[in-house]
């Protein structure tokens, strides 16, 4: 693979950009792999990548039904953050974000990582304590946020209004390196890496059935034919329970659609990602400088990528009341993506009732900002048998002890 330098543009520029490779290649299925990976999101690529980098595991398939990156990686709004209550969450999305500082240079691709701070709106009292409670957690944990009065807000969000007609700003928990990346190149560096280690990224391949032996996974039945593996990962998002079934096993998720949409492009106005909670929304400006927001998950069970005018109205009435400039804007587009919630809405990346099968699920909405470092704990639990010190408390016992990892309660908001 040849490296991506600013050298490398002169060069191509000078032949008219006639020497550049494919990003990462197209094979055919070989007959067994050491490890299948199911699903070319970000977690799954994430997984294989750590597979081959920290564990020397290179005999990897990643397998896609549709399109590398083409779920949730292509359809979430970016956001970047670690401020989480509990110790087991704010570990391994500290993990990610730590993570996320160094991956274009770790991937020799630019995934645009932007440390542009980020602020968790108090509008209520309710919330003023949760979050100081947060800030004196993360002091704890080691993760560098503070909570900050109505004053600073304004001054680094100018186009707020603090005097909200029923939800004014009392403060917010800041978290200065939290931030933004590019979902699509985030993807793409980890398919380009997975790649040039020998690892096969088989796009529109569908996996239709899993085959077992005597309790552990044999191989996938493919639309391209059998593929026999040592080991298998599931990671697939929204359509983990189905999946799953597939495997012969249940999980206690449930899938809903979440929407976001983008405004039309303006002048750059907001520096820093803002998430207002009480009115349930969140909301941050694109390099192109479009507003990129989002609300709240569907109330209901759904498996649908699209866009609804209910959202519309949930998500952008209540966020004009804290940004009065966004009611004369324009929406460009919107989307919808799946994602799977648990009940205490914690991720699970766990063992299986299958002895060689492991899955990574649950992120609800907060998969993207988790990518680095579910893939980090992916690896080492598949590469090892049994879970790290990032995957330990996240595993399927949990629901079966009542050890849960509240997030619902403890964020005001699973995003």
């Amino acid at each position: 693979m040849k490296r991506y330098s600013a050298f490398a543009i002169a060069r191509e520029a000078a032949r008219y950009h006639t020497g550049w490779e494919r990003a990462w290649a197209a094979p055919e299925p070989k007959p067994q792999y050491d490890v299948i990976v199911i699903g070319a999101g970000g977690h799954g690529l994430a997984t294989a990548y750590y597979l081959g980098k920290n564990h020397g595991i290179k005999n990897v398939a990643i397998i896609e039904k549709g399109w590398l990156g083409g779920g949730n990686t292509g359809r979430n709004t970016t956001i970047i953050r670690s401020n989480y209550l509990q110790d087991p969450s704010a570990a391994i999305y500290e993990k990610a974000r730590s993570l996320y500082e160094t991956m274009s240079q770790d991937l020799n691709y630019n995934v645009m990582f932007s440390p542009r701070g980020l602020i968790m709106l108090a509008q209520t009292h309710h919330e003023v304590r949760g979050y100081q409670r947060t800030a004196y957690a993360n002091a704890l944990q080691g993760v560098k946020t503070e909570f900050i009065g109505p004053e600073r807000v304004k001054e680094l969000v100018p186009i707020i209004d603090i005097t909200g007609p029923r939800y004014p700003v009392l403060g917010g928990l800041y978290q200065a390196r939290g931030g933004t990346a590019r979902h699509d190149a985030v993807a793409w560096g980890y398919a380009r890496a997975c790649s040039d280690m020998g690892m096969h990224v088989l796009q529109k391949t569908e996996v239709t059935a899993i085959r077992s032996d005597a309790g552990n996974v044999t191989g996938v039945e493919t639309s391209r034919g059998f593929i026999g593996c040592k080991k298998l990962s599931i990671v697939v998002a929204g359509h983990s329970g189905h999946v799953a079934e597939m495997a012969g096993f249940r999980l206690p998720i449930e899938s809903v659609a979440l929407q976001a949409l983008v405004s039309e492009p303006i002048k750059p106005c907001m520096d820093v990602v803002v998430m207002a909670n009480t009115v349930h929304g969140y909301m941050s400006q694109s390099d192109k400088g479009e507003m990129v927001i989002g609300g709240g998950t569907d109330g209901y069970n759904n498996y649908t990528q699209r866009g609804s005018f209910h959202h519309i109205e949930e998500t952008v009435r209540a966020l004009i009341e804290t940004f009065p400039m966004l009611s004369r804007l324009k929406m460009l587009r919107q989307w919808g993506g799946i994602v799977d919630i648990t009940g205490d809405r914690s991720p699970i990346l766990s063992k299986t009732p299958l002895g060689n099968c492991f899955i990574n699920c649950g992120w609800g909405t907060g998969g993207f900002k988790a990518i680095p470092g579910s893939g980090w704990a992916m690896a080492e639990l598949v590469a090892k048998g049994e879970p790290g010190p990032l995957a330990a408390e996240f595993g399927l016992d949990r629901f079966r002890q009542g050890r849960f990892i509240d997030e619902s309660v403890a964020a005001g908001v699973a995003h």
